[in-house]
């Protein structure tokens, strides 16, 4: 019973250094960790920890050192390190690892992807052939170790030819350690072959296996060459890295640039186009204040006929008013003449007919209050008149302010559109610097947006002067039945006053006060008039001012588009320049590439001279070596010669000095 607790106790032992071992790489993550050395380790916790290390994300590197495992808890424990994808060292000295143990080994070198260094000194893995060889195939297929520790584990020169064809399959290896073992001379020149092939190992340890030393020398020169060869081709690998970085941050340069370009020109073109829709409104705004100081010149005109025609119809009517005096003096002095005679008459007839006098003056009486009441009539119908001409004075003043304020709002209009067109100007004038700076090949589709607009904009402006034309033919029409209506006016106005001159016949001393004062309003009109055709005239060269200053901007809008064209041929002639620059820089990238190939085509004309150079001192070493075994052996038959004389030499002493002493002897006797 004392036993069986005592194997109890010392199995339980391990598995709480295991447990311990655990908590305490829990308890401290970032060591990332296992060691268990010298821990004796049973079956059953080399399949717990089998079963924990391919999801044991957290360790980096494992130490199994002298912890005594059996073949079976290696082959757990190392297929539980298969799957594994993180631990990157693994040591595993000091356990007596045999045939299954190389097996194991040799399926996790096969399987495992991130173990970089691999512990197995004080080992007998190079005992048995078979398993030996089923881990240097592992070793071959594997092309992510870095580092192998053998030392101490038994391997003679038939594991040595094994390891030698590893090392030839395998690219990745730099560090081997063979130290202690039993490789000797054959196992030193296979591994001295494999170096031919194999241009990753750096590091190479053969002391303690009884190779000689020219072959010793001629591994530490292959391993210098493999390090010089591994300098050369890091350095080569950062100047491509470097090559690349450069051209990939050129590259991404070119395409920020091409992007910005793009960006620019899609402002650009936003900008073309709200400029574009600016000038059409512009043009809009100028074609609409042409039409409306076109209509108000024909409403101009139009008043200006009208008031034509009131002063011929006036001047008309003035003259039928003196023909009309003229007629009246007459008949008054022919009534005069009459009177004149008839009173003679009346005194040569005497004082009879004074009663009829009497009855004439109070018939004359009653005539007069009646002619008074007639001018009383025609006094009223001249205040009318008076008023109608103070109206149509009073409409000529109102006229002439609305053209003086139409007038000051069109040349207050042109002032702000004077403005606009600067600030247009100087807006544009920014934009061009802005354009010359970042302009493309895609301006091409620009320029023939603009043709496009520039045509519809022609277009337009046909269309508005065809507009225009049927306008004017309209306004000819409203012109001629204007006309006929004036005409008719005035055959009405010519009837009532014929009407009025038959009632104005009696009281023309009246009227020619009225004629004084209506010419001089006639006068008055005149000035008015020529005031108004000065001021026709005026608008008429402000119009055609506006028209010229139309012309000057379209001729400005031609002269930006051919500076744009310009910008646009010299922006194309920069960019030209700049896939000249990136071709050469092809060119010369190139030609590095040419230089690197040219560099490598050297390494492997070197490398293959230095591999001749190294069998023609291996076939120079050989003869060395007969040399030397030959003056061996003449040393060696020397000796045995000498030897053989040394011994004559001794027994023909001893027998002299054994017949001396009996010689003596007898003599004494």
């Amino acid at each position: 019973m004392s036993t069986f607790s005592r194997s109890s106790a010392c199995a339980c032992r391990p598995a709480d250094a295991v447990l311990r071992r655990l908590r305490e790489r829990g308890e401290a993550p970032g060591r990332a960790r296992l060691d268990l050395t010298e821990q004796s380790l049973s079956l059953e916790t080399c399949g717990a920890l089998g079963r924990l290390l391919p999801g044991a994300a957290h360790l980096a590197e494992v130490a199994l050192g002298d912890c005594g495992l059996s073949e079976d808890g290696v082959k757990l424990l190392l297929h539980g390190l298969c799957s594994n994808t993180t631990v990157k060292s693994l040591d595993l000295k000091g356990n007596n690892l045999r045939t299954t143990g190389a097996e194991a080994l040799g399926k996790l070198l096969r399987q495992n992807k991130s173990i970089r260094s691999l512990i197995l000194e004080w080992n007998s893995l190079g005992i048995w052939e078979e398993g030996f060889s089923f881990f240097c195939q592992g070793l071959g297929a594997n092309n992510f170790l870095q580092r192998l520790d053998l030392r101490n584990n038994q391997i003679n020169h038939h594991g040595a030819g094994e390891l030698a064809m590893a090392l030839k399959r395998n690219a990745s290896l730099q560090e081997l350690d063979l130290r202690w073992n039993n490789i000797g001379l054959l196992g030193g020149r296979a591994l001295l072959n494999c170096l031919q092939s194999n241009k990753t190992l750096k590091k190479l340890e053969l002391a303690g296996n009884n190779v000689p030393s020219d072959i010793l020398k001629a591994v530490e020169q292959a391993m210098d060459h493999n390090q010089d060869r591994q300098t050369i081709l890091s350095e080569t690998q950062h100047r491509t890295c470097v090559l690349s970085k450069e051209i990939l941050n050129l590259k991404d340069e070119k395409t920020k640039q091409f992007l910005d370009l793009m960006d620019t020109i899609d402002k650009q073109r936003e900008e073309i186009a709200r400029s574009g829709r600016i000038s059409a409104g512009r043009v809009s705004q100028l074609q609409e204040a042409l039409n409306e100081q076109h209509s108000i010149m024909n409403s101009l005109k139009a008043k200006l006929q009208m008031t034509e025609a009131a002063l011929a119809l006036s001047e008309q009517k003035v003259h039928n008013l003196g023909e009309l005096l003229s007629a009246t003096k007459q008949e008054q002095a022919n009534m005069a003449e009459r009177h004149f005679a008839e009173l003679q008459q009346q005194k040569q007839e005497g004082a009879d007919r004074e009663g009829k006098l009497f009855r004439d003056l109070s018939a004359s009486n009653e005539k007069n209050l009646f002619l008074r009441n007639q001018v009383d009539e025609l006094e009223k119908k001249c205040k009318v008149q008076q008023d109608q001409l103070f109206q149509l004075k009073q409409d000529l003043t109102n006229t002439t302010a609305e053209l003086k304020l139409r007038a000051v709002q069109a040349e207050e209009r042109l002032e702000m559109e004077k403005r606009r067109f600067k600030q247009s100007l100087e807006d544009m004038e920014s934009l061009r610097l802005k354009e010359v700076d970042h302009l493309t090949q895609h301006m091409e589709a620009s320029e023939r947006s603009l043709q496009d607009r520039v045509q519809r904009l022609e277009a337009i402006r046909i269309a508005l002067e065809e507009e225009l034309s049927q306008v004017k033919a309209a306004a000819l029409t409203e012109r001629g039945h204007a006309e006929e209506e004036l005409i008719k006016v005035r055959n009405q106005a010519r009837l009532d006053e014929q009407q009025r001159l038959e009632h104005l016949e009696e009281k023309l001393r009246l009227m020619t006060e009225a004629r004084d004062e209506a010419q001089n309003c006639c006068l008055k009109q005149k000035q008015m008039v020529g005031e108004a055709q000065v001021k026709a005239n005026q608008l008429s060269l402000h119009a055609d001012g506006l028209r010229r200053r139309i012309e000057e901007l379209q001729q400005d809008l031609n002269s930006k588009e051919q500076e744009k064209v310009t910008e646009v041929n010299k922006v194309k002639v920069e960019l030209q320049e700049q896939i000249g620059h990136l071709q050469a820089e092809r060119t010369a990238q190139e030609g590095l590439r040419e230089k690197i190939s040219v560099l490598e085509r050297q390494l492997k004309v070197l490398s293959s001279n230095h591999r001749e150079a190294l069998l023609d001192k291996e076939g120079e070493i050989s003869m060395l070596m007969e040399k030397l075994r030959m003056k061996e052996a003449d040393i060696s038959r020397m000796r045995e010669e000498e030897a053989q004389r040394a011994s004559i030499l001794q027994n023909a002493i001893m027998a002299y000095v054994q017949g001396s002493s009996l010689g003596t002897h007898s003599l004494r006797k």
